[in-house]
């Protein structure tokens, strides 16, 4: 029976012993924390976008860098797979809008308890408070790996890494895997913060709009006139700029371009309506309201905390009634909710990155099993690889379907006995 070491006991460590265990061999999990699956109590605000119920080819549309790589992974553990496995170990799902899954508790831990209790019934040893300082290689292939509390070798016939990236580091992401890898011969990537929230230049209207949600806008970022994303959903204004899930999203294809300068935000916040009908619509309000000012006519149309912002854009007088307002101002008001632009300056870091961008050369891993291509016996799987999706459960996807083919593929392995 072969021996199974996994370092890192977050979703995709925890996926990998699930596979590796349930082929019958022997697995261990070394986590620095004092529980397992610390980040997972944290994503989806608590509630733990477990994955996308989407068809399995449409996932593939959610995921930003290196899909291709991802064939085998989510045909041999589809979002179908992984919505099946945790309802039969106790945690009932629910899919919401944009095929969001969560659990019918909103409680992340009844993810993690899904989990606790299946490695449990599959005998994996559990190792908490145990930092890993590095891994033992000889002629190329790995033979355990070094605690860093009392420096002891644990020989293992089989290492997955699943450390995780740097975001969130509060969670004990701190990029050991990074360096781990780095130092036995593979490639990392550039790294940057992935899912995470603008910064933007109009720093005094944004405060004004600080806490406002805006569902249901089509939002684009665009680079001159070139579009480099456009998707509907739901923002949010912050003190410093804009998130949301359309924004986290957008930040991923935005980050290379944003470091050779500032980009637009262009929100349509009537995206249902051409400009034709929105026209009709503003005057079918205009003649409802004539003679009120122009600043108490657009409540049908805006969220109140909305209006200020958008009268200002408009240059028109907010006292002036809306019988005299001319055709050509109504225009301006038809162009400023069809394309309210914001100027975004950066990114937010890595405390509030969701995910994080860049890893372990995917062309360094065989795509069919997960192991390295430099050291026999290593392999990887989650967000240690170079690996990133949009948000709605795509990147937890990743790191169950890599998990559970790292932990497959490590499962067939020698012979050796812990100590």
């Amino acid at each position: 029976m072969g021996k199974v070491a996994i370092i890192g006991g977050g979703a995709a460590g925890m996926m990998a012993a699930v596979a590796a265990a349930g082929a019958g061999h022997q697995v261990r999990i070394y986590e620095k924390n004092e529980k397992l699956g610390k980040k997972l109590y944290i994503t989806g605000k608590g509630r733990c976008n477990l994955t996308n119920a989407c068809g399995t080819e449409e996932l593939f549309e959610g995921i930003v860098r290196n899909g291709k790589f991802l064939y085998s992974s989510f045909y041999t553990f589809t979002n179908q797979d992984m919505m099946a496995f945790i309802e039969e170990n106790g945690c009932p799902v629910k899919v919401e809008r944009g095929n969001r899954v969560f659990p019918v508790s909103d409680k992340s831990s009844d993810v993690i308890r899904a989990f606790s209790g299946k490695l449990e019934k599959l005998g994996v040893e559990i190792c908490l408070h145990s930092e890993v300082e590095d891994l033992k290689v000889s002629d190329g292939r790995v033979m355990g790996l070094v605690l860093k509390k009392d420096k002891r070798l644990i020989p293992a016939d089989r290492v997955i890494l699943a450390t995780g990236g740097i975001s969130y580091p509060s969670t004990g992401s701190t990029g050991d895997g990074y360096k781990f890898a780095e130092r036995l011969g593979h490639t990392v990537t550039k790294l940057a913060p992935a899912l995470v929230p603008f910064e933007v230049k109009e720093l005094n209207l944004v405060q004004a709009l600080q806490g406002l949600s805006l569902r249901n806008v089509k939002v684009q970022v665009l680079k001159g006139k070139k579009t480099l994303y456009e998707e509907f959903g739901e923002m949010l204004f912050t003190h410093f700029g804009v998130s949301g899930p359309v924004i986290l999203s957008a930040s991923s294809y935005a980050a290379d371009s944003l470091e050779k300068g500032e980009l637009t935000l262009s929100v349509d916040l009537k995206p249902g309506l051409s400009r034709e009908a929105l026209d009709k619509r503003i005057l079918r309000d205009f003649e409802k309201m004539k003679n009120r000012q122009f600043k108490n006519a657009l409540h049908e149309l805006l969220p109140s905390k909305m209006i200020p912002a958008v009268i200002e854009r408009s240059q028109i007088c907010e006292e002036r009634p809306v019988h005299e307002i001319t055709r050509e101002e109504r225009k301006r008001l038809l162009e400023t909710l069809k394309d309210f632009r914001l100027t975004i300056t950066g990114l937010r870091g890595y405390g509030e990155a969701i995910i994080t961008r860049g890893g372990v050369s995917v062309k360094e891993v065989h795509p069919a099993t997960m192991e390295s291509k430099r050291i026999r016996g290593l392999y990887f799987a989650g967000e240690v690889l170079d690996l990133d999706g949009v948000t709605g459960g795509f990147n937890l996807q990743i790191a169950w379907s890599t998990g559970y083919l790292a932990g497959r593929s490590a499962a067939e392995s020698g012979e050796q006995s812990w100590v």
